[in-house]
């Protein structure tokens, strides 16, 4: 099993889209990125932890790559909005791929260049590739949100303005 995460602003929304695929095992809600150990969804929020709202997920790559990983979240995600995704704005919402391997690094800076260079988007790619840092889950109420609480996600994921970009961008959510 491998790891892989991404920050891709509120992590409500990032849970379901890789929830759904065989070898993405375990899909976590929580926090990495900063320097603060330990912090709670208030604290993030302040946006002064340097932390960023993530996914972490544990996954076989023998059933799905890296690659197939990084280009699910692309299509989750506005790559060009520094300043946080959709309705949420702030550090904490901004977009990241953090990086726990050598191979995951290059893989996701290949990626990163190919969706520049795709002519799918006008402005330039903001989103942030790092080194892995600590991850914290986040409070239980925050895991599959999706699951918990299916009317307020959805109503969330359009009124936020994430799925209308999707359909705009791509044609479809990958998150139906």
């Amino acid at each position: 099993m491998e790891r892989a995460t991404f920050a891709g602003g509120c992590f409500w929304c990032m849970v379901k889209p890789f929830d759904q695929y065989e070898g993405v095992e375990r899909v976590v809600s929580g926090y990495t990125g900063g320097d603060v150990p330990n912090p709670t969804y208030e604290d993030v929020c302040t946006n002064t932890t340097g932390h960023r709202e993530a996914v972490q997920l544990t996954f076989d790559p023998s059933i799905i790559s890296y690659e197939t990983l990084v280009s699910i979240f692309w299509r989750q995600i506005d790559p060009t909005d520094a300043g946080g995704q959709f309705g949420d704005r702030g550090q904490s919402y901004e977009t990241a791929i953090f990086y726990h391997t050598e191979e995951q690094r290059l893989i996701a800076e290949a990626s990163k260049k190919a969706l520049a260079a795709s002519g799918t988007f006008d402005a330039p790619i903001a989103t942030d590739i790092l080194p892995a840092k600590p991850f914290y889950e986040a409070e239980t109420h925050h895991q599959d949100y999706y699951k918990k609480h299916p009317l307020h996600y959805t109503r969330y994921a359009i009124g936020s303005g994430r799925v209308p970009f999707q359909r705009a961008t791509w044609g479809d959510t990958n998150d139906e």
